[in-house]
């Protein structure tokens, strides 16, 4: 299974920016890219729509509120890969009072891709998600 990870380290308090991207259903409030995001068998199920129309369904797999931090699957990912899980997971940054680092990763098995293309791709995504968080904060 490969693996990657983004990160970025903001200068917002970890409170606001988990109160911004902490629910399962928020990514619309923060990622540009998605249109809508609708919850499903009591909350255990994201189906986000994007703006081009797209639809993703995701499956929370694991939220802890008091560590900050959830994971979720995607069975069908608009991605070239199978058996996505990521995790999201925000941070105080040691010793830097009101400073975050947020950390989503992904980890899957590449399809019709090799392995570094399938990386690229994944870190591209989570990368530009993490942009677009920064830019919704102004942090």
């Amino acid at each position: 299974m490969a693996s990657t990870t983004a990160s970025a380290d903001l200068a917002a308090s970890p409170d606001r920016v988990w109160g911004l991207i902490g629910g399962f259903d928020s990514l619309p409030d923060w990622l540009p890219s998605i249109k809508g995001s609708e919850l499903l068998e009591g909350g255990r199920v994201r189906r986000v729509t994007t703006k081009d129309g797209g639809v993703i369904v995701e499956r929370l797999e694991h939220f802890d509120e008091r560590a900050r931090t959830y994971s979720y699957s995607a069975p069908e990912p608009p991605l070239p890969v199978q058996d996505y899980r990521a995790t999201i997971a925000v941070h105080e940054v040691p010793g830097e009072p009101g400073r975050t680092r947020v950390e989503w990763s992904g980890g899957f098995t590449p399809v019709g891709v090799t392995e570094e293309e399938a990386i690229a791709v994944v870190h591209r995504v989570l990368s530009g998600g993490l942009d677009a968080l920064r830019r919704t904060l102004g942090a």
